[in-house]
């Protein structure tokens, strides 16, 4: 049975591995990621985007600062749980990330905020339409949600071949489909102020699989269905400053979920908020835990 361990990547947080059942890649791991926290009256669970992990000390103290008790979920086949014989960042539907949200759930049992930057939030948005523990979800935070693909429409038929041939080969893929310029404005090796493993989120990402991509654009053709989403939902967005994806996109997609979706901009922000300029993550945090307040 596993146990919860001093995290290697950030002193004073512990990590659980979660073992899940192989997959077609073999062995397969998720890991829970807490900060150290007293009796909290609130939890929240957050999910990283693709090609990536959580390294973000600041949220998590943020959220312990406001009353949460504050986890992370590295998902399958990145960060933490990434394994040496894996395909990076890889899955061929979306839904087998519901298994390692369920048993995220099942470890902190008790209701929570929802929380997915990204591709997390494209999945996180799926989970609570359809996850074996949605019930348990009591509230959503978008940062960014994956909800479409910024192309143009050469590039948009580029995709459309990569999806077609990914029902075929799903492992045939393009090395070079991550902005390394996003990276190096982040880092503090270059223009930003972050520190994070570079071996985990690296400048020239890991290759972007055909399956992978079939896989998304399923997703995404729920979420531009309607999931009919009960719970609040906060969505969050940037502007033109956002070089991953297109805010329009995310403003428009977001209001596809439910009834009780409220939707905010935040010019000038990074693709992930809360790794802004200070002032910027610092209304984030404000209107958000405004509105959990609300809720």
């Amino acid at each position: 049975m596993s146990e919860w361990r001093p995290d290697r990547l950030l002193p004073g947080f512990e990590t659980l591995e979660l073992a899940q059942p192989d997959d077609y890649d073999g062995r397969v791991v998720a890991t829970l990621v807490r900060a150290p926290a007293g009796d909290a009256p609130r939890a929240v669970l957050y999910v990283h985007g693709f090609i990536d992990y959580f390294f973000q000390r600041h949220m998590a103290e943020r959220f312990a600062a406001e009353g949460h008790a504050f986890y992370a979920l590295d998902l399958r086949k990145h960060g933490r749980s990434l394994l040496p014989h894996q395909h990076p960042c890889y899955c061929a539907d979306v839904s087998e990330y519901h298994a390692d949200i369920d048993r995220a759930l099942q470890e902190i049992g008790r209701p929570v905020l929802l929380a997915g930057h990204s591709t997390g939030g494209l999945v996180c948005s799926l989970y609570v339409k359809e996850g074996g523990r949605r019930s348990q979800v009591e509230a959503l935070w978008l940062n960014s949600p994956f909800f479409d693909w910024r192309v143009t429409g050469s590039q948009r038929l580029q995709l459309q071949l990569a999806r077609f041939l990914g029902g075929f080969s799903p492992f045939l893929n393009n090395p070079k489909a991550v902005l390394p310029q996003y990276v190096k404005s982040l880092h503090q090796q270059w223009d930003g102020e972050w520190d994070f493993d570079l071996t985990l989120k690296p400048l020239m990402g890991f290759p972007a699989y055909f399956g992978w991509v079939r896989a998304i654009f399923a997703a995404q053709a729920k979420v531009h269905a309607g999931l009919g989403l009960e719970i609040p939902v906060l969505s969050m967005h940037s502007d033109e400053a956002d070089i991953i994806l297109d805010w329009r996109h995310i403003a428009r997609w977001s209001r596809t979920l439910g009834p009780r979706v409220s939707v905010l901009s935040f010019p000038g922000a990074f693709h992930d908020l809360v790794l802004s300029r200070r002032e910027i993550r610092e209304e984030v945090f404000g209107q958000l835990f405004a509105w959990a307040a609300r809720r």
